[in-house]
């Protein structure tokens, strides 16, 4: 169906991708495995028609194609689901969807939502199409993009991160429409970081390292250790064990109600102790970023909330300047695409740059380069745009700035979204090192398996209503998945 033959792609001295040849037929889904920065999200650009290759060529059908264009990839009949959500946030679900249509010039939106219906009757993916995008959280726009992908009857879809924000049951939904496309013909390519998944639906695994194609192999040929081995080049350690939380309460939150669309946050209450961390999950939607959000002072809420015992200010400057870090659930909220590293790096802390109202870029780069290498971001410079980074190395460029003072406090929603394996170990080091030194975290995750390893408490989030917590040792993946669903422990 599809074939990529040596493909090189390079960006100025750097060579994002490196003779790289692949190929997947008709029926067939081919992983796409490799470290952040490895030239994974390039080569499918170049397939989608967001970068042209500097060599090689693409054959569809047989047929070498030019792909200059997503709408020339679109009439070829090749989707992608990116792995950030690119939707039109002031309009509706239904409106996002019909740019996926062959719509006549006059289209009234009842005719419009009517038609959707039927097209995705008795879909497992289904949203509610009257819904504004902007209100809607990560995982609920991902299943927009991933509907918007099928309804244009593609030959090739490109899943790029598909289930970084899906739940386990949306995940399993999500296997269960590509193995039925599979039976009609469609030639998947599935770039994920979650072993697991990619074992359970590939059919074959390509690994890609530092831009090159470094093997290829059957799902009956592969185990995790292997492919770990190929895509990092060495085996990853398990997670330390951490000490009981200490008895100081950092954290004390009482009847917490954060107004949104859909189910609010509504009587939340729970206490933080030095030395501990939270998980907290949950099904899309059910209210996770806007608890988070709303401790982070991003959003309104009613309710008592303190910090080390005193009222937790509602403003995110303050809250930093007192010990409280924020990872945010959508990396684009975390950092300024065409500001550089070492400037994204600075944003919490800038004012020590300007003591004269100059800013000392020298100073700057400096303590940029010490965090660039303790973090092993993979950037050519400090002056790079963070735009031009992979999406693991942006998410090490807000873990190094939040974590660079020593909080207190850490606000941690999907700390380990779309990295690789390697990577998530580092995450989950800093982060047990932080708690080690006395921190608090609260984990909000929609990977159970994160969760279960990091926490000493766990709790869900249902209709805006926590369930729980419970402790570590009483929970289990059956557990969070009925706390998560039904409202119950």
């Amino acid at each position: 169906m599809l074939k990529l033959e040596n493909i090189t792609k390079r960006f100025g001295p750097v060579v994002a991708n490196r003779r790289v040849s692949l190929e997947v037929g008709r029926g067939e889904v081919l992983a796409l495995l490799g470290e952040n920065g490895a030239g994974k999200t390039t080569l499918v650009s170049i397939l989608y028609g967001l970068y042209a290759p500097d060599e090689g060529r693409i054959l569809l059908e047989g047929r070498e194609v030019r792909v200059p264009s997503p709408k020339a990839a679109q009439r070829l009949g090749i989707a992608l689901v990116p792995q950030h959500p690119e939707l039109i946030e002031a309009h509706t679900v239904a409106e996002n969807l019909a740019l996926g249509l062959d719509l006549p010039p006059f289209f009234s939106r009842r005719a419009l939502e009517g038609r959707l219906r039927e097209l995705l009757k008795d879909h497992p993916l289904g949203v509610a199409l009257e819904a504004p995008v902007a209100r809607l959280s990560a995982g609920e726009k991902q299943r927009v993009e991933l509907l918007r992908a099928l309804l244009s009857r593609p030959k090739v879809l490109i899943l790029d991160e598909p289930t970084s924000v899906l739940t386990p049951k949306e995940a399993q939904e999500l296997f269960q429409e590509i193995r039925r496309l599979q039976a009609l013909g469609l030639a998947v390519i599935f770039i994920s970081h979650k072993l697991d998944e990619v074992l359970a639906i590939a059919d074959r695994i390509a690994v890609l390292r530092g831009g090159e194609k470094v093997g290829e192999l059957s799902r009956k040929e592969a185990d995790k250790e292997t492919l770990v081995r190929m895509m990092v080049g060495r085996s990853v350690a398990p997670l330390p064990k951490v000490p009981p939380p200490r008895e100081e309460v950092v954290l004390e939150v009482e009847d917490l109600v954060v107004p949104r669309h859909g189910f609010p946050v509504q009587g939340v209450s729970f206490a933080l102790r030095a030395g501990e961390v939270l998980g907290v999950a949950g099904v899309a939607g059910s209210g996770q970023s806007e608890l988070v959000e709303a401790l982070a002072g991003l959003r309104p809420y009613r309710g008592s909330v303190r910090f080390l015992g005193q009222p937790l200010p509602k403003d995110p400057a303050r809250l930093y300047a007192l010990g409280v870090a924020h990872i945010p659930e959508e990396r684009a909220m975390g950092v300024v695409g065409g500001m550089s590293v070492a400037e994204n790096l600075a944003l919490r802390t800038f004012r020590a740059y300007a003591p004269k109202g100059l800013l000392d870029y020298r100073a700057m780069e400096r303590e940029a380069r010490a965090l660039i290498e303790g973090y092993r971001i993979k950037t050519p410079s400090p002056r790079t745009p963070v735009r031009f980074l992979s999406g693991g190395n942006v998410q090490k460029v807000i873990l190094a700035r939040e974590l660079k003072g020593g909080p207190r406090l850490l606000l941690a929603m999907h700390p380990t979204y779309g990295v690789d394996v390697g990577a998530a170990e580092e995450v989950h080091g800093r982060i047990l090192e932080l708690v080690r030194q006395g921190a608090a975290v609260l984990l909000v995750s929609e990977d159970l398996d994160e969760i279960l390893a990091l926490s000493h408490r766990v709790a869900a989030l249902y209709h805006g209503r926590l369930v729980g917590p419970i402790p570590r040792e009483a929970a289990s993946r059956e557990a969070l998945g009925r706390m998560m669903a039904e409202g119950r422990a």
